[in-house]
């Protein structure tokens, strides 16, 4: 059995990592190839491209980057022309993803989605390609499932891989301990994973917890960054403040489950925020373009996965251009200057996180997967 895994993005790559060894597990013979990142890797999937370590955001970063996209393509086609796949899992990352897909079916090679693109929620349109060039979508999400199944495409909920990671993680005991001695109230600052959100929304971010530490100098803040880099950059833009900050590196879930709130752009993040059951305030500054787009393809009332399982705003949120420092700085006052109101939001994430966080979906995403390639198999036996 041979299957090949695409992931584009740091996110893709853990998820990739994980159903990697779900399906070694179900079947230690598997032969893995793909697109993805170190953790794809070290889950013992060969990699074919680092595609993981190209993540691009934007119309002008996606353009730019067209002739290596082309490239990584025809890399791609090769090796199914070489090593035939029994089937193609996408993780995410549309755009690329679509042209993946498209040059496996026009080989043959069926598709299935592992951690679906959100087309729910943004240019909902693009579920005729979805339903054009998968076989299988394997869903994340109860009303997710629904949605696919409504438009004709074949669906299965196997709930979020995100989850299973977020279940297992091992805090680290000392950083908190440690972190607990000193005096001050913690929030947290999560400045996403990417180069360009990083770019795009720290300056907000920094400047509301200035505002917030003007207002109640009894605050400190934890900035989880998630390389070196982002550190060293992230390090550069705070080096002339004064205020009472430190930057880490590998250490979100820890931050978060310190923090009594944080302040962070949006993402797979609010989940990990909703089992720490801590408050949080939640933007996604882009380009203007980018906004006026996004703006107009918006199909949701809101952008956090947290708001949308919960039907209604649960994170205060904020999408757009336009720096939201006042915006953050406003709801993180009120949560610091009245406690009630912080922890009635606590009890309620808690009342979300018992009623949809449950692991297995990388285990149930393996199974789906063997399934489907031996039900090809045998129809495929059957008819010869």
């Amino acid at each position: 059995m041979n299957i090949f895994i695409s992931a584009g993005e740091p996110s893709g790559d853990l998820h990739g990592s994980n159903l990697a060894k779900a399906l070694l597990a179900r079947n230690p013979t598997i032969q893995l190839f793909g697109f993805g990142g170190s953790k794809m890797r070290d889950a013992n999937c060969k990699l074919i491209y680092p595609l993981a370590d190209f993540a691009v955001m934007g119309l002008y970063q996606a353009l730019k980057a067209y002739p290596q996209f082309k490239r990584i393509l025809k890399l791609a086609i090769d090796h199914f022309l070489q090593c035939r796949p029994d089937v193609l899992v996408l993780i995410d990352y549309p755009g690329f993803h679509w042209h993946l897909a498209d040059a496996a079916k026009k080989m043959g090679i069926p598709v299935i989605y592992f951690v679906p693109p959100q087309i729910w929620a943004w240019a909902s349109w693009r579920v005729k390609k979805m339903r054009r060039l998968t076989d299988l979508v394997l869903c994340n999400f109860p009303f997710e499932e629904k949605w696919f199944k409504q438009n004709n495409v074949p669906a299965k909920l196997i709930g979020h891989p995100f989850y299973d990671q977020i279940l297992k993680q091992k805090l680290d005991k000392a950083f908190i301990a440690d972190q607990k001695s000193k005096p001050g109230l913690v929030i947290g600052i999560l400045p996403g994973s990417r180069n360009q959100e990083v770019a795009m929304n720290f300056e907000s971010l920094f400047k509301a917890a200035n505002l917030l530490n003007q207002k109640h100098p009894e605050t400190r803040f934890l900035v989880a960054a998630f390389s070196e880099a982002h550190k060293t950059i992230i390090l550069d833009k705070i080096k002339n403040s004064n205020l009472p900050i430190e930057v880490h590196t590998g250490k979100t879930p820890e931050i978060m489950n310190i923090a009594y709130a944080c302040a962070s752009v949006s993402g797979s993040v609010s989940l990990e925020l909703l089992c720490a059951q801590t408050p949080s305030v939640i933007i996604f500054q882009t380009s203007p373009i980018m906004s006026i787009v996004a703006s107009t393809l918006k199909n949701i009332p809101y952008i956090t996965l947290v708001n949308l399982l919960a039907e209604k705003e649960l994170f205060p949120e904020q999408f757009g251009y336009y720096c939201k420092s006042k915006w953050a700085f406003n709801h993180l006052s009120e949560w610091v200057k009245f406690p009630e109101k912080r922890e009635a939001l606590a009890k309620e994430l808690g009342v979300l996180k018992s009623l949809i966080m449950s692991g297995g979906a990388s285990e149930k995403g393996a199974f789906e997967i063997i399934e489907f390639i031996e039900k090809r198999k045998a129809q495929a036996a059957i008819a010869a």
